[in-house]
């Protein structure tokens, strides 16, 4: 082992910059009387989404029993609504969250995630805190909106609406090697958007209103002209994917048809199956307050407010050295 190892990734005065962020973030939630919380890192249940991997871990102290199998969370979503449900009101943390098969520049498999939730918001409305909580840590950075329609028109003269598979495989190709077939017209939007538009996005740009197909945990509204989208969002600074946020789905039945039907791409990836989050969907069915909630990462946020290049420079131990 080199002796090396045992140092820190981050220099120190990065590490005292990065504390005064933190602090930044929950003086801003303290000025709206939103309550700190913290739930559990270990769940016996995994997320669905079958493009995040959830790490395992084995817990068991008796001889000749088996171990229990336990999963650190990617989110701490499924809890913190578990919350809401019992009556917690406005609540927000700041969570380790692990997530397996992510590490590069702007990855590390363990990282601190901010999530927070607001009674009686919708997704604009949500976006305004986001806006108000990024000027508060980047006050010089140019902020704007675009909703995903108008991201792909301006850009490749493309409605992501209503384009059909060929066009959408032809268009992708010219831009993106992408040598296999599929017939999720979501693959190829979602190729385009992340090889190819995320990059040009600069500044602080929040992109709104996805097709209805990309709902994920978020209802789903019409637009303004007519078309059925998902009331979500995700921010984007400079290129870098910093937040993602929903107007919350409060429908108990559609979340549980929405949890099986990941279970089920899972199985067709020829993913593992893992035990899905019954008790969202109790929780759910107790009555979920109408919310919006965001999540957004903390060593991204951090990076980018030191004008950093790698998370490697604000965080203490990367998990080479973990």
């Amino acid at each position: 082992m080199q002796e090396s190892c045992w140092r820190t990734n981050a220099p120190i005065y990065n590490l005292r910059a990065r504390a005064k962020v933190l602090a930044q973030i929950r003086h801003f939630f303290a000025e709206r009387n939103v309550l700190e919380v913290e739930t559990p890192v270990l769940s016996r249940c995994a997320v669905s989404d079958p493009f995040i991997d959830s790490l395992e871990v084995s817990f068991g102290f008796q001889p000749g029993v088996e171990d229990e199998r336990l999963y650190l969370q990617t989110s701490p979503e499924y809890a913190m609504k578990r919350l809401l449900a019992a009556g917690s009101g406005d609540i927000y943390q700041m969570a380790k969250v692990f997530r397996n098969g992510e590490a590069g520049r702007c990855h590390n498999p363990e990282f601190t995630m901010l999530e927070w939730y607001r009674l009686g918001f919708d997704d604009r409305r949500l976006m305004a805190e986001v806006d108000a909580l990024l000027r508060s840590v980047m006050p010089d950075l140019s902020v704007s909106y675009l909703s995903y329609a108008q991201l792909f028109e301006s850009e490749l003269g493309l409605d992501p609406h209503t384009a059909g598979l060929e066009k959408l495989q032809r268009i992708c190709r010219e831009h993106v090697d992408a040598p296999f077939e599929d017939d999720d017209r979501d693959t190829w939007l979602n190729l385009l958007m992340s090889h190819v538009l995320e990059p040009r996005l600069q500044g602080a740009v929040f992109i709104h209103s996805y097709p209805a197909s990309m709902a994920a945990l978020a209802q789903v509204r019409e637009d303004e002209q007519g078309r059925q989208v998902a009331a979500r969002f995700e921010l984007f600074v400079n290129g870098i994917e910093l937040a993602n946020g929903y107007h919350e789905l409060t429908d108990a039945a559609e979340q549980a048809r929405r949890l099986q039907a990941d279970q089920r791409q899972r199985a067709a990836l020829g993913l593992p199956q893992r035990p899905l989050e019954q008790r969202l969907v109790q929780a759910l069915e107790s009555g979920l307050p109408e919310c919006a909630g965001v999540a957004l990462g903390v060593d991204r946020l951090v990076m980018l407010t030191l004008g950093a290049d790698s998370l490697s420079e604000v965080v203490s131990f990367m998990y080479e050295r973990a």
